[in-house]
């Protein structure tokens, strides 16, 4: 008799109600008691964030199971930084008002992800899949989307519904996958006439791919094994500003006079660690940068740049140029020219008839022996000058050589074999680099009259404290930066008394 007596207590339970809604947390699309026999789903996912109603955040949860009770209201769902290894259709489809989806860096893979997984989600604009497991993209994407960021996979293949057919998609970024060109189908991106920015970095292609849309504003190939760029494959993309294909294995046989020339939107261009010998053909007057770094080139022809008037930085470190790899009027057609980088080649001398308006010539690590007097007139314009690490001794720079350059405020003569500072100095000059060079005594002469100069760089050098010249401090008021003077090798001993006392701004080590 007494398992009956429990009776009136369980029904007396059964007919207490519910608890109370929080105020603000009642979620529309969610059934109301009276309207549904199924359980009242939480408003926000247990441990999860969700500053709105449309918003839910589970970011960094050590989740290994999709939260299956996200709010159907939610347009922002972020679950980035767990370890969550698939997708359940049946959760995903239930969410179809989802705008955007974070799910980067998880263990999603493949087979974790049903064809379907996305075909509900027909509001998605930004879907970010990126470093997970992948090895193939998913066969259908919504139509709607406008980024897509599969970056950072193992993605070996995508299809024609993957990014075809999406007319608002803008962005695309596959880089540091697995991609060959046999897994990116020649209609990749048909349908898709608005993507301007795409990425395909750090991948396995060997050419450049075709039908790429014309819409392009960016593309990004470095890093892969690319060593053509078929003809017409860069035929309409006449609005690529930004074209990165340094770090393959292009020749000068992969290039020809048309690679380029339809581009007539382009600003930047990277070939830089290459295998070029001769600086391309058909460049646009549009280019602005030109990066050849680190190629085979051995002379600049005036005829390659004849095309690309409106250059302003043209970099050619480490490339192979000689005593003739940049002859008299190669650079002549730049007219605009404002930087010129040529880092560790093998050059002689400064290179002959530079153009009038360059601002920073950047030649250290060559084979510089001497400066003449004429040398630098061509260029009075000159803002930075670096001639670090050349061969530079004192009897083979000219007295004049610095003379016409009274712009110049930045001079870099470090790594020489100077023994005393040269002459005729630019009085608008605020830094002065002059270190790791066999300087044995300091004048005023050649530091008269740069009141301008905060930074003077004298260190390991071979100067003593008694060859520094009375006065030679004097006019140097603006100096700020304080550099050591005296070789470590000197023996202590106390100042010299021709050293003025009344320079604070001066720090002599011994």
């Amino acid at each position: 008799m007494g398992r009956p007596t429990q009776w009136p207590s369980l029904l007396l339970l059964l007919l207490l109600p519910g608890p109370l809604p929080i105020a603000g947390t009642e979620d529309a699309a969610f059934p109301h008691l009276g309207e549904s026999s199924q359980p009242l789903l939480r408003a926000c996912p247990l441990r999860c964030s969700c500053p709105r109603v449309d918003t839910v955040d589970c970011d960094g949860l050590d989740l290994r199971v999709f939260p299956d009770n996200i709010t159907r209201a939610a347009q922002h769902l972020s679950l980035q930084n767990n370890q969550l290894q698939e997708l359940p259709y049946n959760e995903l489809s239930r969410l179809s008002g989802l705008r955007t989806l974070n799910l980067h860096n998880n263990l999603i893979s493949s087979e974790g992800l049903p064809d379907e997984a996305f075909e509900s989600l027909t509001q998605l604009q930004h879907l970010c899949v990126a470093h997970n497991k992948l090895s193939v993209a998913p066969q259908f994407l919504p139509r709607s989307l406008r980024v897509a960021d599969l970056a950072a996979n193992q993605v070996m293949e995508i299809f024609p519904l993957t990014f075809g057919e999406k007319p608002a998609l803008r962005s695309v970024y596959l880089h540091n996958n697995q991609l060959s060109n046999a897994g990116l189908p020649p209609d990749a991106f048909r349908g898709s006439e608005a993507i301007a920015t795409l990425s395909l970095s750090n991948n396995r292609l060997s050419y450049l791919p075709p039908n790429l849309p014309p819409s392009l504003e960016r593309l990004h190939l470095q890093n892969n094994l690319i060593s053509k760029v078929p003809r017409g494959a860069l035929s309409r993309q006449t609005q690529l500003r930004e074209l990165y294909l340094q770090h393959n294995q292009l020749t000068d046989s992969g290039l020809d006079a048309t690679t380029f020339s339809k581009l007539h939107s382009l600003e930047y261009l990277d070939l830089s660690h290459n295998q070029l010998t001769t600086v391309p053909a058909g460049l646009p007057w549009t280019l602005a940068i030109l990066h050849l770094g680190r190629n085979r080139i051995r002379q600049v022809e005036a005829a390659r740049l004849h095309g690309a008037r409106g250059l302003r930085y043209l970099l050619l470190q480490h490339n192979q140029l000689g005593s003739s790899g940049l002859p008299a009027g190669a650079l002549r057609p730049l007219r605009g020219l404002h930087t010129l980088h040529l880092y560790g080649n093998g050059l002689d001398r400064v290179p002959p008839a530079l153009p009038r308006r360059l601002r920073a010539l950047v030649l250290p690590h060559n084979h510089v022996a001497a400066l003449g007097a004429r040398d630098l007139v061509a260029t009075p314009g000159l803002t930075e000058l670096n001639l670090a690490y050349n061969r530079l001794a004192s009897a083979r720079v000219h007295h004049r050589a610095f003379r016409r350059l009274r712009a110049l405020r930045s001079l870099d003569l470090a790594g020489n074999q100077l023994t005393r500072l040269p002459m005729g100095l630019p009085t608008g000059l605020r830094t002065l680099q002059l270190q790791r060079n066999q300087l044995r005594m300091l004048q005023p002469e050649p530091l008269a009259g740069l009141d301008q100069l905060r930074e003077l760089s004298l260190a390991h050098n071979r100067l003593r404290v008694g060859d520094i010249g009375p006065g030679t401090w004097h006019e140097l008021q603006a100096l700020q930066v304080r550099h050591r003077l005296v070789s470590h090798t000197v023996p202590r001993a106390p100042p010299s008394p021709c050293l003025p006392c009344h320079v604070p701004n001066i720090l002599v080590s011994w």
